[in-house]
């Protein structure tokens, strides 16, 4: 792919994310080639469908809350404990206003965008689970068994997914994130 496209094609991804916020799953093409004031014809040279351009926003919006994970890594001012509260409830700047409470409708309409959002929340844990590590090591986090900690985080977030419960509870995903992540940490925090 040669830079125009690229450029491009990331400008369509961050057009998704935005009419995805005003409109649910419900957006089409057409609405996001008016967002971008581009034609259909030229969305569908870089996206062949919704479905395809549905999984690169998946991924796109995954690879940024990885880009996050390393600048908290990376940060020298916070402790390991901060650290890791910060990656587990890590959700880029841009993405804390998206509209993530029809996330549940997926699994039905979208079977195969549900997949690959279940496979990226359950893989890529390489650095929280060093970051884990090293805290029990350093003793500011309980020994606790790593892979109970890990399946307790996925299921929780897969059931925002799978359930209504965000829209129920009035809830926005980031709060209903910061409140997990903190009923967690609490848990694991040498105090």
């Amino acid at each position: 792919m040669d830079e125009k496209t690229a450029a491009l094609r990331e400008e369509i991804l961050k057009a998704t994310i935005q009419v995805f916020n005003d409109k649910g799953l419900k957006f089409t093409m057409n609405d996001i080639a008016e967002r971008m004031q581009i034609s259909k014809k030229t969305l569908y040279k870089v996206f062949d469908d919704k479905e395809a351009l549905f999984l690169a926003t998946v991924d796109y919006i995954f690879d940024s809350i990885k880009q996050s994970e390393q600048r908290v890594v990376e940060d020298d001012a916070l402790g390991t404990v901060e650290k890791v509260h910060r990656i587990l409830g890590v959700l880029p700047e841009g993405y804390r206003d998206v509209n993530l409470h029809q996330l549940y409708l997926l699994k039905d309409k979208y079977p195969r965008i549900y997949k690959q959002v279940e496979l990226r929340l359950e893989t890529g844990w390489e650095t929280t689970i060093e970051l884990i590590r090293q805290g029990i090591d350093e003793g500011c986090i309980k020994p606790v068994s790593i892979p109970i900690l890990k399946m307790m985080l996925e299921a929780s977030l897969e059931q925002f997914f799978q359930r209504d419960i965000l829209i129920r509870n009035g809830m926005s995903y980031q709060a209903a994130l910061d409140e997990v992540v903190s009923i967690l940490m609490e848990g694991i925090r040498v105090h």
